[in-house]
């Protein structure tokens, strides 16, 4: 038996309820990044491996988000056959919450090198100053991502791959610092390690340019990247 149109009122209201819930699901697990990135650059600066624990434990919350919103819009999928405007945002929603797990997966990265460098590494002040830099401003992505998702702001998406230049920028400086570091092999050892910081700490630049770009396919229609990697200027 078909549902009469008051039952079916209130499934599209419940469906609408629920895409806004999981929605809001997601911008938390970005919250859930901006802690993480945190305490994950306050562990590099003082090379603390209980911090850098706990980050690794705790990444199972940002697993755990990930799961419930991506079984959720699956479901909605499924269930609501959604089409045009809500198509287009579940999609641009399974995307930001792949690219959100990543990222906790790239914090988690970082805080593995900590233990390798041991107790008192031999720390190149330099080097820590550049990585909480290139933190900082990949923490400022990832709110402006936000932002940009929540406003529905196509320029400030875009605004994004600037922000994202200074991170790449510093991440060049990284590589220079570490050949200039010295012969000495526990120092050239340790600042090999801050390098697979860097890189993972660009490569969560990158998953907020990603953010963006699903900002931009939400409100025209159409994906486009707004950087094309594999032809570089």
């Amino acid at each position: 038996m078909a549902p009469g149109p008051l039952n079916g009122d209130k499934m599209r209201v419940h469906y609408q309820e629920e895409l806004a819930k999981l929605e809001e699901q997601t911008f938390e697990g970005i919250d859930m990044v901006v802690t993480a990135l945190e305490r994950t650059l306050e562990s590099v600066e003082r090379q603390d491996i209980e911090l850098a624990q706990l980050v690794m434990a705790d990444d199972d919350r940002i697993d755990g988000r990930y799961l419930e919103v991506h079984q959720g819009l699956i479901t909605l999928l499924a269930t609501q056959s959604p089409v045009a405007t809500d198509l287009r945002l579940i999609s641009a929603l399974l995307h930001v919450i792949k690219n959100i797990e990543r990222m906790g997966d790239q914090c988690v990265n970082i805080c593995k090198l900590i233990p390798l460098a041991g107790h008192e590494p031999p720390v190149d002040d330099r080097m820590i100053e550049n990585i909480r830099k290139m933190g900082d401003m990949v923490k400022a992505q990832l709110i402006q991502s936000k932002r940009a998702f929540e406003d529905r702001s196509v320029p400030l998406a875009e605004n994004l791959v600037l922000l994202d230049d200074d991170v790449d920028s510093l991440n060049r400086e990284c590589f220079s610092l570490a050949i200039e570091i010295g012969v000495d092999a526990d120092r050239r050892e340790w600042a090999m390690t801050m390098l697979l910081a860097a890189r993972a700490l660009e490569r969560m630049g990158d998953n907020t340019v990603d953010i963006g770009e699903q900002v931009a396919f939400v409100v025209t229609g159409l994906f486009r990247e707004f950087e094309d990697a594999s032809h570089p200027a």
